[in-house]
């Protein structure tokens, strides 16, 4: 059925698209240092260094998602697996105790780990 958006009239079966690169690109979300390369932004999560924002599309998203995303979940999980192997797992003393919800429930401070060679 037809769907209004702000004033924008949007006819059933109309396809939407947004611009990712510009959404990766935005300094409202990102910081004014949003157009440099600075993978720390992500040391405390991806929830922190958007600001609370879900605005971040490693690999596209919809019909036209990157077909590598598969292989690189797959490598992640492989790498995971040869951690568990090696490691033992402990959360650390400094963990603190506070779930929020967005889409899911996540740790709103993180959950810092401490790893033990086996």
């Amino acid at each position: 059925k037809d769907t209004k958006l702000g004033g924008l009239l949007l006819p059933a079966g109309a396809m939407l698209q947004f611009d990712i690169h510009s959404i990766h690109q935005n300094k409202d979300i990102w910081g004014e240092d949003a157009n440099e390369f600075k993978p720390q932004k992500f040391s405390e999560g991806i929830f922190k260094a958007t600001n609370g924002n879900n605005a971040f599309f490693p690999f596209g998203w919809g019909p036209r998602i990157c077909t590598g995303e598969k292989f690189s979940t797959t490598e992640a999980k492989m790498a995971l697996s040869l951690i568990l192997q090696r490691f033992s797992l402990e959360l650390s003393p400094s963990y603190v105790h506070a779930p929020m919800t967005i889409f899911f429930l996540l740790p709103q401070h993180g959950a810092p780990i401490i790893l033990q060679r086996l």
